[in-house]
């Protein structure tokens, strides 16, 4: 059972600890989240969550009248996001409040993200190929994947062969990841190291 919160990665920086040492960070906006619904076993729903709202209050004509009941059952203001956490927590009522207070310094989390999309691209990028011999007899296929297919049985390309194709976008889930440093009032935590995702987009920290 953990607790899931969403940030969005502003970017990357460094600092220096107590000891003059140089530590990479990345650097996460966290923004309240507040308890939407409370999801249990015994109910409707079938199953232990706790959904969560945050970031952005938007304007109640903007939603649909469902989301508009939504929120104003659980009288939290309209959100751009809902999160949620399979679980029970017990301790947790519609309407708490949950800040960047939730992870300390030095504690490891699990952060999950989209990998940057990097469009269509050849096997030497994508699978790191190396290419065939530019040597005497080679023309028009130096970044070439080389023979995909069989004989005449099977005859056919068989399922995961390495070719060209869509790259990056891709669910990306990095565990251990440590908290250098949370600041409260300003709801930023910094993260050693890179994680996944482009700067400005939106990644999942468990605790």
């Amino acid at each position: 059972m953990s607790l899931n919160l969403l940030g969005k990665k502003i970017g990357m920086t460094h600092i220096y600890n107590d000891a003059g040492d140089h530590i990479p960070v990345t650097v996460l906006k966290v923004e309240p989240h507040f308890v939407t619904q409370i999801k249990t076993a015994e109910g409707k729903d079938k199953y232990d969550a706790l959904q969560l709202g945050t970031f952005d209050e938007k304007k109640s004509r903007r939603l649909n009248r469902a989301l508009q009941g939504h929120f104003k059952k659980s009288n939290v203001e309209p959100k751009r996001f809902l999160a949620e956490s399979k679980g029970s927590f017990e301790d947790k009522k519609v309407g708490d409040e949950i800040t960047v207070e939730l992870f300390e310094a030095g504690e490891k989390i699990v952060v999950s993200g989209k990998s940057k999309g990097k469009g269509f691209a050849g096997v030497m990028k994508r699978y790191n190929f190396g290419g065939a011999p530019a040597s005497r007899g080679t023309h028009e296929s130096f970044r070439g994947g080389g023979s995909i297919g069989n004989a005449e049985f099977p005859g056919k390309v068989m399922k995961g062969r390495r070719m060209a194709g869509r790259m990056g976008t891709d669910t990306i889930t990095e565990k251990s990841v440590e908290v250098v440093k949370v600041y409260k009032e300003d709801n930023v935590i910094l993260l050693k190291g890179g994680i996944p995702g482009a700067r400005g987009s939106m990644v999942v920290l468990s605790k």
